[in-house]
């Protein structure tokens, strides 16, 4: 099955190896050949090649370390780069009799009304949000050398041709980890490069091809006006703990976004230009155009012109005269269709304008729009500056009655709020931040995010801010419910707030929501958390409903099975019924913008792969859960969690084995992002980000976020309710994508490798609780198992199986060489030096483990 893979991967393993050779000469390669098949029996079980191999990496220097390591992470990378390219390649979805998703999809509707299908295709709404992933060591102009690698792979020249081997060759040369701590402008950079490189081509493409599906099953070509797929931003946006996201900051990078987007349209529009020669047209065009240009090319020429003016602008920080509304380059393409169209030259029409227009309307005039997030607690203490000034009381030391007040009664009052003052720099930098809003056209802007939102007030409190620094249109606001117990109270908070009549006025019709999947699984274990997130959804459906309000949720979804990630489809396919009506809205973060649109074919086969599942759950949703399911869901939930945090919060030691145990503690020494690791930087686990949390459970392979108490609870559970379990796993899209998820996590996990780490790391004195937690993780894969009915993980899965199966020797040697490096920096932290193969052993593992780490 994956034959024609693993020859490609021989191929570049091959010239990788060459390139080594001739770098630092054969005897390098004879050694990293033995390695690897040492790795190889590692993999197939064998205990004494662990030994072998830990006693030659502890004769290793630094330089020798380095060189190991970024041989096997290279080797991960051409394999992603190899599987990536074949299986978006028509060869490889042919070999691999893997369907078109929207194929797929005809398949399963054959029997449904077009109109239903209309109807749907009218609700598909998806928003891909990009974040900046602190565990992406890798610099851009690596990441680079191998998206080239994938697209010459897709040459009909082999693996071996010269290109590859050229840019096998470039990219060893090149110093894959970034010596220092990228800038959230840094991150902004890579965002909208992502977008310039992929999604700029791939969205047109995907427009093109869902109009195809559109026309054959309904009969009806698309509308011009048609937006499904539109970008936001986090980059440079989210100042919820990171302190160096600031105004000032913030509105550099819309400068560049807004820079990058005139010249991507710039480009596009000379082109069509261009192609534009005819003089053939409608009276409304040519009626007041006597240029020797012709009538398209007359109407073109001021964009042109516009575009070129505001390039010139923007270099220089300037944004006065400079393009601020989509409309502006909306019209005249919209023009020249009609006119086209008129005339009868449809098939001109339909091509490179209405391209074009269609990358207007998912683009608008920065690429992405920018979300502003902010903690609830920065706006509390900016009020509180401000009540006490006014000598009104201190904002924070009141009830949630005596605020609503207060924010209710502000908001109706039409003087100013805030008196000239000389803030605290807290509060000035909070106040700067809505002034940036109102001084910007509201096209640049997302939504505003209230992270650890948990009560009214702290929406209107928002809203409120916004009105006193002179923001004029109503900015969409999005409270975000992270932690289980606010995730529960979540539906009652938002009742309250769209019952109160001033508010609900300004919320034109919608309001959305956001749900963090990340924290609530760090507080409560992953089994909890989604079926928090679960019934938290449904009951906003419901109060939405009788509210007469759409409702927008937002998923805080990261790109690992942890943090709520995992294949799209299932994620979908999971969600409750009705929650999809008002569009999809998902963070996409860092590494996984990479997996999932790191190329144009790859971000098409993506974008298709969250339309279909979308566009089938609307036609066909998933069953309501019965109270049978319902009720075992409770039971289950409330003993994961307390499973959960009998480990994670009733042992005074876990946080010390925890950062024992993995290189947790070096993460926030390491230059992976701009944002720190921690909110608070004297807290504990309960102050640690989420991403860091997962992330180092992944790099020692016992991966415990993501199935700690879940096998236990279901365990449980099986023992007298067998024929109940079994009908949810058959029935319930739910229940059966966190079977599944967890069922590809234990494939991933690895208890010898965590021993190692335990081994190697940890004190006498805590090595009980490692030992504790493998044998919970034997018994509970053995749990999962069962109730599928499997000897082995993935067993019915041969493609998933495989593809990891093949990373196992790779993946071996890079976490031994982890485990010297932590060693060496924890016994003597002024070598420095070992930093380096401590990034690159990281950057590495987490490329194999995609998402899983």
């Amino acid at each position: 099955m994956l034959e024609p893979i693993q020859q490609n991967v021989r191929d570049l393993g091959t010239l990788l190896g060459k390139t080594i050779a001739a770098d630092q000469g054969i005897q390098w390669l004879q050694r990293i050949e033995t390695v690897r098949l040492e790795g190889r029996d590692i993999a197939a079980g064998d205990t004494e090649a662990i030994s072998a191999l830990q006693e030659k990496f502890s004769h290793c220097n630094e330089k020798d370390l380095l060189i190991y390591a970024r041989a096997f992470s290279q080797f991960l990378n051409l394999l992603n780069v190899a599987e990536q390219q074949y299986t978006t390649s028509e060869e490889g979805l042919k070999e691999l009799d893997l369907a078109h998703p929207l194929e797929e999809l005809k398949a399963k509707i054959t029997d449904i009304a077009p109109e239903t299908i209309t109807a749907a295709l009218n609700k598909l709404k998806v928003e891909l949000v990009l974040t900046a992933h602190p565990t992406e060591v890798n610099r851009r102009a690596f990441i680079h050398k191998y998206n080239s690698i994938g697209q010459a792979l897709n040459t009909p020249d082999n693996a071996l041709s010269p290109r590859v081997e050229e840019l096998i060759e470039q990219a060893w040369h090149t110093d894959e980890i970034r010596r220092k701590r990228p800038t959230p402008l840094d991150e902004s950079r890579w965002g909208l490069n992502s977008i310039s490189d992929n999604f700029w081509h791939a969205i047109p493409q995907f427009m093109r091809e869902l109009d195809e599906f559109s026309l054959e099953i309904t009969g009806n070509n698309l509308p011009e006006e048609y937006t499904p797929i539109t970008m936001a931003s986090w980059m440079a946006g989210d100042r919820d703990g990171n302190p160096f996201v600031t105004a000032s900051l913030s509105k550099e990078a819309l400068i560049n976004a807004r820079l990058m987007a005139c010249n991507l349209y710039l480009r596009d529009f000379k082109s069509l230009y261009l192609e534009l020669s005819m003089s053939k047209a409608s009276s409304e065009l040519t009626h007041d155009t006597k240029s020797v240009r012709g009538p398209y090319r007359q109407h073109l020429a001021p964009v042109i012109t516009l575009l070129k003016t505001s390039i010139e602008q923007l270099k220089e920080g300037c944004t006065d005269n400079v393009l601020s509304s989509a409309e502006q380059l909306r019209e005249p393409l919209q023009n020249c269709r009609n006119s086209l169209l008129a005339v009868g030259l449809t098939n001109v029409a339909n091509s490179l304008v209405l391209d074009l227009i269609r990358k207007v309307n998912s683009f608008g005039i920065s690429l992405v729009k920018l979300d502003i997030r902010q903690h609830s607690e920065r706006h509390d203490s900016a009020l509180a500056e401000v009540t006490e000034l006014l000598n009104m009381g201190t904002y924070t030391d009141w009830n949630e009655t005596k605020r609503q007040e207060f924010l209710l009664a502000e908001l109706q009052n039409p003087r100013p709020l805030l008196p000239r003052n000389n803030w605290t720099a807290d509060t000035q930098e909070v106040l700067d931040t809505y002034a940036l809003i109102a001084e910007q056209p509201a096209e640049l802007f997302g939504l505003y995010i209230i992270s650890m939102a948990s009560e009214v007030s702290d929406v209107l409190a928002v809203k409120l801010l916004l009105k006193v620094s002179g923001v004029k249109w109503n900015m969409p606001i999005a409270p975000l419910f992270e932690t289980l117990d606010d995730l529960n109270n979540a539906p009652q908070v938002m009742a309250e707030l769209l019952s109160i009549d001033s508010y609900q006025k300004t919320c034109d019709k919608q309001h959305n929501v956001m749900i963090g999947y990340s924290d609530s699984s760090k507080d409560a274990g992953v089994l909890a958390a989604t079926w928090g997130q679960y019934k938290c959804q449904e009951k906003l459906v419901e109060v939405f409903a009788k509210k007469n309000i759409e409702l927008k949720l937002f998923h805080g979804r990261g790109g690992t099975i942890g943090r709520g990630g995992g294949p799209a489809h299932a994620a979908i396919a999971s969600q409750p019924p009705g929650t999809l009506n008002g569009g999809l809205r998902v963070t996409e973060q860092g590494e996984t913008i990479r997996h999932k649109f790191g190329t144009p074919n790859l971000a098409n086969r993506s974008l298709h792969l969250y339309a279909s599942a979308i566009l089938e759950c609307l036609i066909t949703p998933p069953p309501v859960p019965t109270q049978a399911w319902r009720d075992i869901m409770e039971t289950m939930s409330d003993e994961s969690c307390e499973t959960y945090r009998q480990y994670v919060q009733g042992n005074d030691d876990f946080v010390k084995y925890f950062r024992q145990a993995t290189p947790e503690p070096e993460l926030s020494s390491l230059p992976l992002g701009s944002r720190p690791s921690k909110r608070k930087s004297d807290g504990g686990i309960e102050s640690l980000r989420a991403i860091p949390w997962i992330f180092a459970w992944s790099q020692n392979r016992l991966v415990l976020p993501a199935w700690l108490g879940l096998g236990s609870a279901i365990k449980t559970a099986n023992q007298e309710n067998a024929t109940l379990i079994q009908e949810m796993l058959q029935q319930w899209p739910y229940f059966r994508s966190r079977i599944s998820l967890t069922e590809m996590l234990y494939l991933k996990s690895d208890k010898q490798m965590s021993a190692l780490y335990d081994n190697s790391l940890v004190e006498n004195s805590l090595k009980v609780m490692g030992d504790e937690l493998r044998m919970q993780l034997v018994q509970d894969k053995a749990t999962i198992l069962s109730i599928l009915g499997q000897k082995e993980a993935l067993e019915n899965d041969p493609w998933n199986f495989n593809s990891f199966e093949l990373r196992r020797p790779y993946l071996a040697p890079l976490h031994l060489l982890q485990i010297e490096a932590l060693k060496r920096l924890r016994a003597q932290p002024e070598q420095i030096g070992y930093e380096q193969v401590l990034m690159v052993t990281m950057a590495g593992i987490a490329t194999g483990m995609r998402n899983t780490g």
